[in-house]
């Protein structure tokens, strides 16, 4: 509608509530009269047909002169925009809803050079788009008549009829400026809700156009595309860089149109054409194609032509022309696009075709997964380092892998002990990890004996079958701090170290800070340090200020973090120019005591614990400790922090994988006073009122559902002949056959402490874990600030032998509600919930992005991925629907990851040892083969289901390391229980995993090398 306004900072600029002012009452006898003329779209074969929305209308929207037809006025930055004005009985007055309050960014102006003395009078954007009744369409760009970017002042198009919309925009000479303006169209939905087309491609430069009106025909990019996903930055920059071909078009003195379309999967050698129904475009002769050239930086084809001497409409088609052979190859797929023209002098149209119809699903590629600390190089330091990654380039060149995946590579110094060798408890979220620092890169050529000192010491950890972690971290640190004390002025003072610095000291200094009070004060629990325990921007800034008594200290880190980042930007460097591109890893949770939740604790709930629900890997469920996320204070900076995040990835990676990307829809959040997952339940989700119960026909008793049921049966079937001792150590008896938990016990986490004081030993462990689970013997949870009145099921209710104990009826009155709390009511709260943060975020950077789907997975999530175009993760093992034992490669969608398994789980031969009855049904059933399945997992076996994924439709076939190497009955290891990289169930779970073989010596493993690059080749990977 003419006169609504976006009332929304650019930092909630998608998929959140947004306040439309109200239309104001325009006195039609003050508004300038044009006439308002649209010639529409046609195609060639019949009159009205489907058209393929990634193509778009070739359509002129042309503004005469006054002709008696009222128009609206709208003023943006004092310009007017010009539209047609619905008839009075189109329309209708929408309710407006209160915005989400949102706190204010700072803007951003947008500043251009003008160009006075140019000829553009009148800009005319136009899009084909359908909406439905409630939605409008909005244009922002990086240009004052635009918006300047900020979404408050986007500008509104006018709806035309069911198919276009369009605004028009009077220019001064000095609004025409030198350079790229890229702007962008907003949808906002009835609900508030807004979608962006995607992509920065949306590009006009009115300084090289010599006319009075130009004209912007797009078409609108949905996210969803895979051609989209083949303009990031892996692709881009690495994957199809070598196909661009130069392509040489004449140049004309008069144009009339430009014609853009992308195709973003041609091989070298080719480029794209263009052929119609008129002799400007070649009258459908492929022998004389007009050619169309794309710039080694740009994603459009583009030809300028002039039509001027034409009759319209003209039919035309884009195909793929080969260069060096001179031929044209083929059409593009779909009907005959159709150009018309309103035939007006001084008019000039760019018309942005979106992308040409050839095949989009045919790039396929395979990768490597595995974590930095298990490479083993001959050369590294017992444990895995940046430098290592080099060779494991090399192998993977060699072979035919085209992707390194890696997993989180943050710093979790927490307590200098094996337990920091967890991998997603990085005590920042940007900082990199110092273990990975190799020694020899960071010495000064003059002082290299001293690394003699530490030779013996090297090869004794490097031949290690596992990584000692405590000892490789202890003598690396020490080493890098007295290199540190020789050569720290040579390297502060270097551009390189000061562009970094200035570029991280908004993570850097507050992450230093806190690693020199953590040493200080012997604890990483910064509520127990005597000083600072509190951020204060003023008070760290004295304390790491260049003159401060702990500068020397603080700046160590400085030290190690900037050679890390020279090491690691090497090593991905290096992957680059050997066409290999390097996947990274986002934890979805911060450890609770580091130095992002110390820096800015508004930004997390440290009250509660971020896990996962029970299922088949973890049956009580999982408890990482992580503080779940304030998503409502994040939200207020336009997510900040999280744009901060990927920002500090894109320096390293060119894919990442968002590690459970569910908690993007809710999180499992568990209260600080349960030690188990299976205390917890989803946040944000929409509790049961007491009410609810009452109208199911269910009689609601607060103390029995909500409370620890324990009766003398279930004691015994608990502890057996303990059960006594129980009794009388930690129970109270109520007189009517029931029992509670004496108050010093009344929670797993006092259990907890109880029992961390006493000897670990078998039977403390069965009483322990026995209390544990009548604590969890409960078939509600109360809501937080649900004042009583709302709760939430616990999951798994049907288990307990609290409910087992209830009638028939009850049960099934409780089934049926919980059924709807867990499969129904929340799913479109879910949703709202994802496209409040993900669209947002994704739109931030331009690498290649992968989301861990796995879990209970809401029935949303695979729809709002695809929306976004996000990959999704299939695993064999792991099927997403739920009446299939097991997932079929050859069933994954085109946007998707494959793997057969992850470092979570057992590799494909632990796999195979540890359920008989599952293996047996898999073998016969999946791998189709007759008679009992083999005890072991032998190598054709494995070679068969690595086989299967390589031919699986998926972009990717990614796999552990553990699992190529699982197909040469010579390489692999001998026992495949040695393979597992991390037990989920066991939160104390010891990352120590490394290859057993060198880099070199699978590098001259000639006959598997061979073997797998045949198979890569085969498959088309």
């Amino acid at each position: 509608m003419a006169s609504q306004k976006l009332n929304l900072t650019e930092s909630a600029a998608v998929d959140v509530k947004a306040n439309i002012s109200p239309k104001k009452k325009t006195d039609t006898h003050n508004t300038v009269e044009k006439t308002v003329t649209l010639v529409k779209n046609g195609h060639s074969n019949e009159k009205k047909q489907a058209v393929d929305p990634r193509t778009s209308p070739s359509v002129i929207v042309a503004v005469e002169k006054v002709n008696g037809q009222s128009a609206i006025l709208k003023k943006t930055a004092t310009k007017k925009i010009v539209a047609r004005k619905l008839p009075a009985s189109t329309v209708a007055k929408k309710e407006t809803k209160p915005a989400t309050k949102i706190a204010k960014v700072k803007k951003v102006v947008v500043k251009k050079k003008t160009m006075a003395g140019c000829h553009v009078k009148k800009l005319i954007f136009q899009i084909k788009f359908h909406t439905n009744y409630g939605q409008d369409l909005f244009i922002i760009g990086d240009h004052p008549l635009l918006g300047n970017n900020q979404i408050e002042n986007a500008v509104p198009l006018q709806y035309f009829n069911d198919e276009y919309w369009f605004t028009v925009i009077d220019l001064k000479d000095t609004d025409v400026v030198d350079g790229n303006i890229t702007y962008h169209y907003i949808l906002k939905n009835a609900d508030g809700t807004l979608n962006f087309d995607w992509g920065n491609d949306k590009k006009i430069n009115l300084s090289k156009n010599n006319t009075e009106e130009l004209i912007c025909t797009d078409a609108w990019n949905y996210a969803g595309y895979f051609e989209n996903t083949f303009y990031t930055e892996p692709f881009t920059g690495v994957l199809l860089k070598a196909n661009h071909t130069p392509v040489k078009t004449r140049s004309l003195k008069k144009v009339t149109h430009t014609l853009k379309v992308k195709s973003p999967l041609l091989a070298k050698g080719q480029t794209l054409c263009i052929l119609g129904s008129c002799a400007t475009i070649g009258n459908w002769d492929t022998t004389k194609p007009v050619l169309m050239s794309r710039g080694a930086e740009e994603e459009f084809y583009t030809v300028s032509v002039n039509l001027s001497k034409e009759s319209f409409p003209i039919a035309y088609k884009y195909g793929v022309y080969d260069i060096d052979n001179k031929q044209f190859v083929r059409y593009e797929d779909g009907n005959n696009r159709v150009l018309h023209d309103a035939g007006k002098q001084n008019r000039q149209a760019i018309l942005n075709d979106g992308f040409a119809l050839l095949p989009n699903n045919t790039w396929k590629g395979a990768g490597m997964a595995i974590p930095v600390f298990s490479l083993r190089s001959e050369k590294s330091f017992g444990i895995g380092e940046f430098a290592d990654l080099i060779s494991a380039v090399d192998w993977a060149k060699k072979v035919g892998l085209k992707m390194i995946q890696v997993l989180p590579i943050n710093d979790t110094t927490a307590t200098h002990t094996w337990m920091d060798s967890y991998p997603y408890a990085a005590i920042s979220a940007f900082a990199l990890h110092p273990v990975y620092l190799n020694l020899e890169k960071i010495t000064p050529a003059d002082t290299r004996k001293r690394l003699q000192k530490l030779e013996e010491e090297r090869l004794r950890l490097n031949a290690l079958p596992v990584v000692d972690y405590v000892a490789v971290a202890k003598i690396k640190s020490d080493y890098a701090a007295a290199v540190y004390k020789e050569s720290q002025g040579a390297v502060f003072a270097t551009k390189e170290y000061k562009e970094y610095f200035d570029l991280n000291k908004h993570w850097l200094v507050p992450y230093a800070a806190f690693c020199y009070l953590r040493d200080q004060y012997g604890t990483v629990d910064f509520s127990k340090w005597p000083a600072y325990r509190n951020y204060k921007a003023a008070d760290i800034a004295k304390l790491t200020a260049t003159g401060s008594a702990a500068f020397v200290d603080i700046a160590l880190h400085y030290f190690i973090q900037y050679h890390l980042h020279l090491q690691l930007k090497e090593a991905t460097a290096y992957a680059h120019a050997n066409g290999i591109i390097v996947k990274g890893d986002i934890a979805i949770g911060v450890y609770r005591h580091g130095a992002d939740a110390w820096q800015t604790p508004e930004l997390y709930h440290l009250d509660f614990q971020a896990g996962a629900p029970p299922d088949d890997f973890a049956v009580k469920g999982q408890n990482w400790g992580f503080p779940t996320y304030n998503w409502q204070r994040m939200r207020e900076d336009g997510f900040a922090w999280w744009k901060q995040r990927f920002e500090q990835m894109s320096y390293y990676f060119d894919a990442f994988r968002i590690d459970h990307i569910l908690g993007f829809f809710r999180i499992w959040s568990i209260p600080m006073h349960a030690v188990e997952g299976i205390m917890g339940h989803f946040v944000p989700a929409i509790s049961v009122h007491v009410n609810e119960f009452n109208s199911n026909g269910i009689w609601f008793d607060h103390s029995r559902y909500t409370k620890p049921f324990i009766t003398e049966n279930i004691l015994w079937e608990v502890f057996g002949y303990d059960n006594e001792l129980v009794k009388s150590m930690f129970l109270i008896y109520d007189g009517f056959g029931n029992y509670t938990l004496k108050p010093d016990y009344a929670t797993q986490r006092l259990v907890e402490e109880h029992f961390n004081s006493l000897d670990k030993d078998e039977h403390h462990a069965k009483i322990q874990q026995g209390l544990y689970d009548l604590i969890s013997n409960v078939i509600l949870f109360e809501a937080e600030n649900g004042d009583g009145q709302h709760f939430h099921f616990r999951f798994g209710m049907e288990s307990t032998s609290s409910f087992r104990i209830l009638g028939g009826d009850t049960q099934q009155q409780l089934k049926d509600l919980y059924v709807n709390y867990f499969f129904r009511r929340q799913d479109d709260f879910w949703m709202k919930e994802a496209l409040q943060k993900l669209p947002a975020l994704k739109r931030v950077t331009n690498m290649l992005v992968c989301g861990e789907d796995l879990g209970l997975v809401p029935a949303c999530v695979p729809d709002v991925m695809r929306q976004l175009g996000l990959l999704s993760l299939e695993i064999q093992r792991m099927p997403k629907d739920q009446h299939k034992e097991f997932f079929h490669p050859n069933d994954a969608p085109y946007l998707s990851v494959v793997t057969p398994s992850t470092h979570d789980m057992s590799t494909i031969r632990g796999w195979w040892e540890e359920d008989k009855e599952r293996i047996q049904h898999f073998y016969n059933n999946d791998l189709g083969q007759w008679g009992n399945a083999p005890q072991y997992c032998e190598a054709w076996i494995n070679k068969a289901i690595v086989i299967q994924h390589l031919y699986s439709p998926a972009m990717w076939s990614i796999f552990q390391l553990q699992d190529l190497l699982g197909m040469d009955a010579l390489l692999r290891r001998q026992d495949p229980n040695d393979e597992r990289i991390n037990i989920p169930a066991n939160p104390k779970h010891y990352w120590q995993y490394r290859m057993h073989l060198t880099l070199e010596e699978l590098a001259v493993a000639n006959e598997f090398n061979a073997e797998l690059k045949g198979y890569l080749q085969a498959s088309g990977r």
